[in-house]
């Protein structure tokens, strides 16, 4: 019999937990309810509200609504969507995680005193990065990686931030390169704006990697904290698979395999983890 470990410390992060919750809660009024944006990067649970009567919608769709309620999900959004509401009459639910929203008002604070090169790092074209560059009237330079650092004006201040779910490590290695090329008349200030609820998964779940003969790592594509994640499962854990769902399960992938350890993104709902351990006790 295969032994089967779901990891306690994989599953939605609060900022999730919260977004999910105020959907339920309005849902079981029996409000109609939009979202703007799919409310977490996971088909599954997206597919579960989807049942309950969540609208999910675009930024183009909003602008055609008038007098309903659109929730705002954990990423947040730029200034001009509550611009956009106000003009429509729209109520927003607003579930934006407390985390991104103090992002939000530093990187506005920063802006607003003058702040000369404001540079965060971050994935280009991400919900959360779109509303932290719209604090900043979209002048903000956004870098992916620690090469494009590189690539900054270091003659002039910068002022650096990082989107909540980035690498702490890579986020350091940034720091200490710009640290040894501004110029010595620039300021530079960096601040570690990075969710700790989120970047002490990475250690926590490199230990659970090791653990098991083989890891199933549940996760939606389109999460970028899922990516890393994996990728850190995948490092330390060469027999390491991404799925999407239980369907996607190979049962030629537990041949010869003792234990197996199942464990997800910030965007993972436990239900969709536990699906996957009663798959595979299935297939035995």
């Amino acid at each position: 019999m295969i032994q089967i470990e779901i990891d306690e410390g994989s599953g939605f992060c609060f900022g999730v937990t919260t977004a999910i919750k105020k959907a339920e809660e309005e849902l079981a009024k029996g409000t109609r309810l939009y979202c703007l944006g799919d409310i977490v990067h996971n088909g599954m649970e997206c597919e579960r509200l989807r049942a309950m009567g969540l609208i999910t919608i675009n930024h183009e769709d909003m602008q055609e609504l008038h007098d309903v309620k659109v929730l705002l999900r954990a990423h947040g959004e730029p200034p001009e969507t509550y611009e956009l509401a106000r003009r429509n009459n729209i109520e927003i639910i607003d579930a934006t995680c407390p985390v991104v929203l103090q992002l939000q008002k530093r990187i506005k604070t920063q802006y607003e005193a003058g702040g000369e090169q404001i540079v965060i790092f971050g994935k280009k074209g991400h919900a959360e990065v779109l509303g932290l560059v719209g604090q900043t009237q979209s002048s903000a330079i956004v870098i992916e990686s620690f090469d494009e650092a590189k690539r900054l004006d270091f003659s002039r201040d910068i002022y650096l931030y990082s989107q909540t779910t980035k690498s702490l490590d890579e986020f350091h290695r940034i720091i200490d390169y710009i640290q040894s090329h501004i110029a010595p008349g620039a300021t530079f200030k960096s601040f570690d704006t990075i969710c700790r609820s989120v970047a002490n998964r990475m250690p926590n779940i490199s230990q659970f990697a090791t653990k098991h003969d083989l890891i199933l790592f549940v996760c939606g594509r389109k999460s970028s904290n899922g990516k890393v994640l994996y990728n850190e499962c995948l490092r330390v854990n060469p027999n390491t698979h991404l799925v999407e769902d239980p369907k996607e399960i190979e049962p030629q992938w537990l041949e010869g395999i003792q234990t197996v350890g199942i464990c997800g993104a910030t965007s993972t709902p436990r239900w969709l983890m536990e699906q996957c351990r009663d798959a595979i006790l299935n297939m035995q």
